[in-house]
C-alpha cells in the first residue's frame, strides 16, 4: 500500500484545510495534524505556513505536491495493473462531470459500470465545465466529461455524444399555432440561461458569434446554476429557456413544455471525455470504453 501520510499531505495541500482533509478521508483532525508533522520531522521541513487561521504551503511543501502527485498516480496504477493480472478490475477512479452530463446521461451508466467493476471505486464531482477541467488540470480527477468548447491547450479531449440545445417555453407561454420565431424576434424574447463557465453557455455564445451576435444583444432576464432550476422558472414564466434535448424527455413527453425553433439558428455541441496530456489512467480508458459502448447500444 502507499505511505497514507502522503495522502493526508496530499488531502490537506489540495484543499489548503486540515478539516476538510479530515472529512474527505474520514479519519480525524488530530490525525491528520500528526500524520503531517511526522512527514515534517522525518524531512526535517516546515510543509505548512499558517497565518490567521489560513495555510499556504512552503517552498518544501510544493515540491512534496508535485512528488505525491506522481506517487499516488504510479499507486493507482499498480493497484490496476497488479488486479488485472489475475483478470481483476479494481482500484480507484475519480470522475467530474458538468451538470447536464452528470443529472441526465451519466446515472444509469454509472448503475451498469459499478455494477460490472464492483472493485473499482467511483467517486464523481458534479460542477460546470469551467471547474471539471480546472479539476483535472489539478490531478483532483482522473477523468472529466465536459459540454464541447474546447479551451485548455494542456488538456486532451474527445468528443463521445452529439447534444442539442433546444429552445424551450412552457405549453401555455406561446399560442398553440406557433412552432418558429425569426431570429429578430428570438433576440427580444426574455431569456433564462446558465452561468458564466458553463458549458451550454459557451455552446450559446459559439453559435450566436457564427451569426454576428452576442450575448448583449439578446434579452437576458436572469443567468441560473442548473438546468433543473431552468425548469423550474420557466415552469411558472413566460421566458425562454436554451436546454439539453436530454433533460427535456419528461416534461416534452408529458406535455409541459414545447421546442420552439428559431429560424437560421441550431445550437449543436458534444459532450467531450477531457484529460491530462499525456496521462493515462487506466481505469479511466476503461470507462471511455464502456460509455462509448453503452450509448452505442442506446443509438442501436
Amino acid at each position: 500500500m502507499s505511505d497514507f501520510r502522503l495522502k493526508v499531505f496530499y488531502s490537506v495541500a489540495k484543499n489548503l484545510s486540515f478539516t476538510k482533509a479530515s472529512q474527505e478521508l474520514f479519519v480525524s483532525q488530530p490525525a491528520v495534524t500528526k500524520h503531517v508533522h511526522e512527514l515534517e520531522s522525518m524531512y526535517h521541513v516546515r510543509l505548512f505556513d499558517r497565518m490567521n487561521n489560513k495555510i499556504t504551503l512552503t517552498e518544501a511543501g510544493k515540491v512534496m505536491m508535485e512528488h505525491c502527485e506522481r506517487i499516488l498516480t504510479e499507486y493507482r496504477k499498480m493497484e490496476y495493473d497488479m488486479h488485472l493480472l489475475n483478470n481483476e478490475y479494481a482500484g480507484e477512479l475519480r470522475l467530474g462531470a458538468s451538470t447536464t452530463i452528470a443529472q441526465y446521461i451519466l446515472p444509469p451508466i454509472l448503475a451498469k459500470f459499478t455494477e460490472k467493476y464492483p472493485q473499482i471505486k467511483v467517486s464523481l464531482i458534479d460542477t460546470n465545465s469551467r471547474n471539471v477541467e480546472n479539476a483535472v488540470s489539478e490531478h483532483t480527477i482522473d477523468l472529466g466529461m465536459v459540454e464541447g468548447v474546447f479551451r485548455t491547450p494542456n488538456l486532451k479531449y474527445e468528443a463521445f455524444l452529439c447534444d442539442e440545445l433546444v429552445p424551450v417555453v412552457r405549453s401555455s407561454a406561446f399560442p398553440a399555432d406557433v412552432e418558429e420565431i425569426t431570429l429578430e424576434e428570438f433576440c427580444k424574447i426574455p431569456l433564462v440561461l446558465r452561468e458564466r463557465g458553463s458549458g451550454t453557455l459557451d455552446a450559446i455564445e459559439t453559435v450566436l458569434a457564427e451569426e454576428g451576435l452576442k450575448l448583449s444583444s439578446l434579452n437576458v432576464r436572469m443567468h441560473l446554476g442548473s438546468t433543473e432550476s431552468i425548469k423550474s422558472f420557466l415552469s411558472c414564466s413566460d421566458c425562454m429557456g436554451i436546454i439539453s434535448i436530454a433533460a427535456l424527455v419528461k416534461e416534452l413527453g408529458e406535455g409541459l413544455f414545447r421546442v420552439i425553433d428559431v429560424s437560421g439558428l441550431q445550437f449543436t455541441r458534444h459532450f467531450c471525455f477531457v484529460s491530462a496530456q499525456g496521462q493515462e489512467i487506466e481505469a479511466a480508458q476503461l470507462f471511455m470504453r464502456f460509455v462509448r459502448s453503452s450509448l452505442g447500444k442506446e443509438n442501436k
